[in-house]
Order: C-alpha cells, then structure tokens, then sequence
C-alpha cells in the first residue's frame, strides 16, 4: 500500500471507535494535493436534513439541477447508502456529526470511498415535480469556480469572519469568529489573543455607546477553538465565577506524556501553562491512571461588564470550543440558547493528543481525557437550544434564522 491507502485503512478502525477526537491524520492534506493538481471531484455542495440529502450549491455547470433539489441516487445507489459509505470512515460519535462534516467534505469522502471518477448519474427531485435522471462531470477546482458565478448566494457567515454591528431597536449582534488566531503566522502565533481581544473590547464598547440591551451572539458554523480566546468574550457578561466543565478527568499513558513533553521542548509559547499543569500531573502518576485536572474558575471580567441579556445561537456545525461555550451559557444561566442542537457533544472525550506510527509514519490523534459539562450531565450529546429556532433546507443571505432570532429578542 502507499502511505495514503493504509492510512485510510487505518481510519475505518479509528472511526469504528465513534470518537470524533480519535482519527488518523493526513487525508486533508493528500485531499488538497490532489486537488492541487487538476484532480477531479464530485461539484456538488450538500444539506443533510432528516436523513435526506439536498443540493446546497451548484459547481457543475449543469443548469438543470437547482439548489434545493433532493438527491435521491448517486451513481444508482440510493443517496442515504451513500451518506453510509462515506460517513464511515469519519469519527464521529453519531449519525448527525458525521452528516454536518459531510455537508462540508462529501466530495473528498466520496473520493476517499470510490476513487477518481470522470463523471456521476444522478436522480434528482425538485419539490412539486417529478424525479429526474442527469449526468454531471466531475470538476477541477478552477471549472467550480468558474460554475460559481452567476449562481444564487447563499448565506456566507464566513466573510466577514468577525462581526460586530447594531441591529437596531438596542439589540447587537456579534459573530465571534473562531477562538483560535485566524491570522497566525507561526504555530505560536495561533494562540495569540491579542488581537482577538482588541477586536472582542472594542466591540462591547461599541455596544455600550449604541445602547445595546440585547445581544445575539452568532456561533453559526464556528470551528471552536481554545478557552483562552473564548474566555475573553464570555467574561464581558459573566455574572460569577466559572468553568467549562464539571469534571476533566484524563488517563496518563506514554503518549499523552510524551506529547505533552515534545510541545513543552520545543514550542513553550504554544504549550503555555496548560502543558505545564499537565506536566505536574504526569509526573505523579502511574500509565493507565486517571487523573482529576484542575483548573482555576474563570472570572468576570473586574472593570467593564456587559449587563444587558444574551442571546447565543448555534447549529449543527457549531463544533468543539464554541459548543462548550453554548453549554457554559446554559448551564450557567448567563443567557439563552437559540437554533438548532449541536451536532457535535457537549460532554465528550477530547483534550486531544497524536503519536506517530513507526513504519508508516501516519500521525494518529486521540483523546486522552473525558471533560463533562458544567451542569454535569455525562450524557454524550450535544447542546440543546433553550428556544428551537427551525433551519430552512437552504438559507439565503437574508439569513432567516438570524431575523428570527432578532425577532425573539425584541419581544423577550
């Protein structure tokens, strides 16, 4: 096998474990390698909905198909047996985890599950009429982009990544962005808060002159990121001391100490003083114990405090970080919670470390601690909204779920 085939191999026994922080790196970069160089993919985004699959956006530049069209079958098999096959090679604890990740990677999964392939049958229903049968391409990625244009835009949360504005009627919206440093240009520099935080201050400042009363915080497809940067923005409304979890238990083992060993020698900046913690933790411990981590609560920021109400919303792709700030909002009672659950789990097994193969060289990712919820709750599931906001099948720029959400603060 090459070096890619048995790492694929290798992440359908990661993935058997069900544990999205337990998975075999690399498929990313061999994606984008091939991609890189004129390889050809599937040129349709998807919306999983209820286990039925829909066409997101069009890169095909095959007029016929609409976004909003329900893919029935894919290349004669049923789109659901589709959603199977690549679904399995994803860690993910459920079904809804790995159908969120496939709305963003089903055409490198259905690579990585069927190879190459020149072109694809589909047969598709627009809604009011009758099933269609049609033949696209596959696509480079200069051909997608040029299919892009003319096509409808939907909702893009991305662009701006941060945002800060009045929505008028004393209600403000912040779209936080990740919690990590979009602008890093070094591994140290990803965990630089700085300008997160110059960005964060001044936009509740902004609020404060505005009037603001009523904020909606937009964790809308948010990555997550580190409680370092998140901190900073939930101490502006805190009201006391807190955590993002109840318990952080973590089991000792050679590769958790190694790992946490080589970042401590040879990035200090990155590790910073939770590496340090963990350090002092090994170092009394037996391999195979599981440990108690403990951290200080944080606190309320002690000078400028946000004391108007909040209102967070989230989906199926609000992932790691920014679902612990969900449930820390919740728990806590420091706000509400409005959307859709989160796909991914609020108690979870994470604080992820990797070990290197000897002969392959594949880097394995793992977790090595079990972190529960600031409520306690040990169930593995995700955030559940406080007020269930519905998600249209395909959201357009007038983001309908956002103008809802205002609706509700107004009238809260």
């Amino acid at each position: 096998m090459s070096k890619s085939e048995a790492e694929q191999r290798l992440q359908l026994l990661a993935s058997a474990a069900h544990l999205g922080h337990a998975r075999v790196e690399g498929l990313y970069a061999e994606w984008a390698e091939y991609r890189g160089a004129g390889g050809r993919a599937f040129p349709l985004n998807l919306r999983i909905a209820g286990g039925r699959v829909y066409v997101a956006k069009n890169l095909s530049g095959n007029a016929r198909i609409r976004v909003g069209d329900e893919i029935l079958a894919l290349d004669g098999a049923p789109a659901g047996r589709w959603l199977a096959r690549t679904g399995r090679h994803i860690s993910a604890e459920t079904p809804d985890l790995a159908n969120s990740i496939l709305e963003y990677d089903f055409p490198m999964y259905l690579w990585v599950e069927a190879g190459p392939k020149p072109s694809f049958r589909l047969l598709l229903r627009t809604p009011g009429h009758a099933a269609t049968r049609t033949t696209i391409a596959a696509a480079t990625t200069a051909e997608m982009d040029r299919n892009a244009t003319g096509q409808p835009q939907g909702l893009d949360l991305d662009h701006p990544l941060r945002d800060a504005r009045s929505l008028g009627d004393g209600i403000g919206y912040l779209r936080p962005g990740p919690f990590y440093n979009d602008q890093a240009k070094t591994a140290a520099d990803e965990w630089d808060v700085s300008a997160f935080k110059a960005f964060i201050d001044g936009a509740f400042r902004m609020f404060d002159r505005e009037g603001v009363t009523k904020l909606i915080i937009d964790l809308r497809g948010n990555a997550g990121g580190d409680s370092l940067f998140s901190d900073v923005m939930v101490s502006w409304f805190a009201d006391r001391p807190y955590q993002f979890f109840s318990s952080f238990k973590v089991r000792a083992s050679a590769d958790a100490i190694a790992a946490n060993q080589e970042r401590l020698e040879h990035d200090a900046v990155a590790a910073g003083p939770i590496s340090r913690r963990f350090a002092t933790l090994y170092a009394r411990a037996r391999p195979g114990a599981v440990l108690d981590f403990e951290l200080p609560p944080s606190l309320p920021n002690p000078t400028e405090h946000f004391g108007g109400e909040v209102f967070m919303l989230i989906d199926r792709q609000t992932y790691s970080n920014a679902v612990a700030v969900a449930a820390t909002v919740q728990d806590y009672r420091f706000g509400l919670v409005m959307g859709e659950p989160t796909a991914d789990m609020a108690t979870a097994y994470g604080a992820m470390e990797h070990f290197t193969l000897p002969v392959t060289g594949a880097v394995i990712g793992f977790p090595k601690a079990r972190i529960i919820r600031p409520s306690g709750d040990p169930r593995s599931r995700g955030v559940t909204p406080d007020i269930a906001i519905e998600t249209p099948i395909i959201l357009t720029s007038d983001d309908e779920v956002l103008q809802r959400a205002r609706a509700i603060a107004l009238h809260h």
